[in-house]
């Protein structure tokens, strides 16, 4: 039977809401899976206030869900959550010690992403065909992701006026709303540009938006939309790994790198917060100079 959330306990938790929202600007599907995560863990205290347990209550929570089978990744999600939520009441002093220091931080295997190869890549973006404006779009969006390495959630806010193609940069608006410039490749310019002054202009039907990638409805894009384009080509191009258009990103990364960029610009490009994050990019290449060296040392 579930429990339920006491009434203090669930004033702590909206006053860390109004923070996530309103002062980091979180989107709402990070925002729900924070207030999940920590309401989750308010159940398992049931009548113990949030504010007044110590390390050993979460130790206790955590032994739980590895008996509940959960995967490594989502026991370290959950742990996260809590940590900051915590960080968060000793800033408001509402808490007085900085129990978080002592919470127990799970050690996850950490995959590698899946990416594509640059032949892979190029036959996805070949197996566009523009013969209409749905074509046209298609082959824009793909080359803009590549380019850019942007989010699915960047690239369906992304602006007309976020583009100079003069100047061949994008302003993207990242997590929390972050501001970055990013160059975008002069090919993958010149698909945007005859998306933005033909095809575009069919996908408005007479409205007035200036979001750049439009549905046939002249609305933006949706994740679910941009999945389905993704997916048509991927199989079109008969291509068998595993992949999101997220796989554009990683593959973005991971050439950048594997051509000799360094760690720092491509964390810049990518938007990450910490280089620690960009750093599973290095694993990536890494495999790739082992597979080299197999393939091609006489002695491996």
């Amino acid at each position: 039977m579930k429990n339920f959330v006491s009434k203090e306990n669930q004033v702590l938790i909206n006053k860390f809401k109004f923070y996530l929202k309103v002062e980091k600007g979180l989107a709402n599907n990070t925002l729900d899976s924070y207030l999940s995560d920590i309401e989750r863990f308010a159940e398992f205290l049931g009548k113990n206030k949030l504010d007044e347990i110590d390390p050993s209550f979460l130790e206790e929570y955590i032994n739980t869900l590895y008996k509940r089978g959960l995967e490594d990744s989502t026991v370290a999600r959950r742990s996260s959550s809590l940590k900051n939520f915590y960080k968060f009441l000793h800033s408001e002093d509402i808490i007085s010690i900085p129990i978080y220091e002592k919470f127990p931080s799970p050690q996850i295997s950490r995959k590698l992403p899946v990416v594509l190869t640059e032949q892979e890549v190029d036959n996805l973006l070949q197996a566009v065909k523009l013969k209409d404006k749905y074509g046209i779009r298609d082959r824009a969006l793909l080359e803009f992701v590549y380019s850019t390495g942007a989010r699915v959630s960047e690239v369906i806010s992304l602006r007309k006026s976020d583009i100079d193609f003069d100047q061949q940069i994008v302003r993207i608006f990242g997590k929390g709303r972050k501001e970055r410039f990013v160059p975008i490749a002069r090919i993958a310019a010149k698909y945007c540009k005859t998306y933005m002054e033909n095809a575009r202009l069919e996908f408005l039907k007479g409205k007035n938006s200036n979001i750049f990638f439009l549905n046939r409805f002249g609305d933006k894009l949706s994740r679910m939309g941009i999945w389905k384009i993704f997916a048509k080509y991927v199989k079109l191009a008969d291509i068998e790994k595993h992949v999101s258009p997220h796989t554009l990103r990683h593959s973005f990364a991971t050439h950048l790198l594997k051509g000799g960029a360094n760690l720092r610009v491509v964390q810049t490009l990518l938007g990450h917060s910490s280089i620690n994050t960009t750093q599973i990019y290095t694993n990536i290449d890494q495999s790739y100079l082992q597979e080299v060296h197999k393939l091609y040392h006489p002695r491996a």
